[in-house]
């Protein structure tokens, strides 16, 4: 809801000042960045190990049952859209078991806890880890078959050592630079499911802004975008070199 806070240039139509909250573009985005930085950091940290571990255990054993499974899985969690899975999630766990709260509102003013933050944490993980998990496995699965692995189970090297010591770090070159992308479809994809669940971060400041048609916030909201894109690009960039040995930052 726009703030109750006046600015004297807001009628003016200064540039920079936000016409619907009637504040200045530098007060309310850095709030609204402070709480989807909140929610990316915890969908990160439950999407990222969960779906490595997925990736690496589908990749180790190519056409396996346990393959087939968790594949399946993945796909079936990508194919589901945000605003299907929140909804459902909603109607199972917060209207008919009671367990979560189908609002994440008092995150904001009372702070995160595992009752009202769950379900939109929850529903962004899940869409991201079938995506994840599918290059892991799919990058896993190549080098299991590379002739360096062979080389050394044929050395005498447990299962184990070959996919922890050989096999594992070659496998997460590609679903790094796959990670790094989440960071920008996290900051857009939070549109939908803090719609849904009433939180009031980037993604519903964003909403609020173009329902309003409040350019200057519209654009910031863009600026801010394009900004994480270059600098997760970098990122992944950079990162890969170390990764990869072949690679070198000249």
């Amino acid at each position: 809801e726009p703030a109750e806070s006046t600015y004297s240039g807001v009628l003016q139509g200064d540039f920079g000042c936000s016409t619907a909250y009637r504040t200045t573009v530098g007060e309310r985005l850095p709030e609204a960045l402070k709480a989807t930085g909140i929610l990316m950091f915890w969908v990160m940290v439950v999407m990222v190990p969960v779906a490595l571990i997925i990736g690496v255990l589908a990749g180790m054993r190519e056409g396996s049952r346990l393959d087939r499974s968790l594949t399946f899985l993945s796909i079936a969690s990508t194919a589901t859209p945000e605003y299907v899975s929140g909804v459902i999630f909603s109607a199972i766990f917060a209207s008919w078991l009671g367990w979560l709260n189908g609002s994440a509102a008092t995150a904001i003013t009372k702070g995160v806890s595992f009752y009202n933050f769950t379900l939109p944490v929850m529903t962004m993980a899940i869409y991201g880890i079938g995506y994840i998990a599918r290059m892991t496995r799919a990058s896993m699965a190549e080098v299991m078959t590379a002739q360096y692995i062979r080389t050394a189970a044929l050395k005498g090297l447990n299962f184990r050592t070959v996919v922890l010591k050989h096999a594992l770090r070659n496998a997460l070159i590609a679903p790094f630079t796959v990670i790094m992308l989440q960071f920008p479809w996290l900051l857009t994809g939070v549109v939908v499911v803090e719609s849904i669940f009433n939180y009031k971060g980037f993604g519903y400041l964003l909403v609020q802004a173009a329902s309003n048609n409040d350019i200057d916030m519209v654009l910031a909201c863009g600026l801010v975008s394009v900004a994480l894109v270059l600098l997760t690009q970098l990122i992944s960039d950079i990162g890969y070199a170390f990764l990869n040995p072949r690679i070198r930052v000249s």
